[in-house]
């Protein structure tokens, strides 16, 4: 999610769920997604059953990436809000804080002025969400709980590979 080894608790997942199904509720959205910048699906809700998520997660990554480069062409620092607009389906990709990219896909049962509206309010609670979460595994690695291997010294390995 933007830090390298960031873990999901199982508390923020159900907060994040929590946000993505009531986003598509008040924006009346046909689904939305929360992908990392590395592609990777985070969460989903709404009508997903009939999408390929994996790539729908990694198509939206590199649609952020490409962004990304043409801001530095125009000497932006990036586009954190991007909407593509087809026949049926209507997309609005937002990044959130550098780490995230909240996807809300809808059609016509929805406007782009709704649609953004919502997102905005959801766009703060998943970055207070991601926030708490940082802090929670700095605490935890701060502590030495952030890895299930961080009392393994390399003694102990050699020893494993000796017997």
């Amino acid at each position: 999610m933007g830090a390298p080894g960031l873990v999901m608790y199982e508390e923020e997942f159900n907060q994040i769920s929590g946000v993505l199904e009531k986003l598509v509720r008040d924006s009346n959205s046909r689904m939305v997604f929360l992908v990392d910048k590395n592609g990777q699906l985070i969460a989903a809700a709404g009508e997903t059953e009939n999408l390929d998520t994996t790539s729908l997660a990694s198509l939206t990554a590199g649609n952020i990436a490409a962004t990304g480069g043409l801001a530095k062409l125009l000497g932006e620092k990036e586009f954190s809000i991007l909407f593509h607009e087809g026949e049926r389906d209507n997309l609005h990709i937002n990044l959130i804080g550098q780490r995230v990219i909240l996807v809300v896909i809808f059609d016509d049962r929805s406007t782009l002025g709704l649609v953004r509206l919502r997102v905005k309010k959801s766009s703060e609670e998943l970055s207070h969400i991601f926030d708490r979460l940082m802090k929670k595994a700095e605490t935890e690695a701060a502590v030495g709980q952030a890895s299930p291997f961080a009392e393994i010294t390399d003694d102990d390995i050699e020893n494993l590979f000796r017997e």
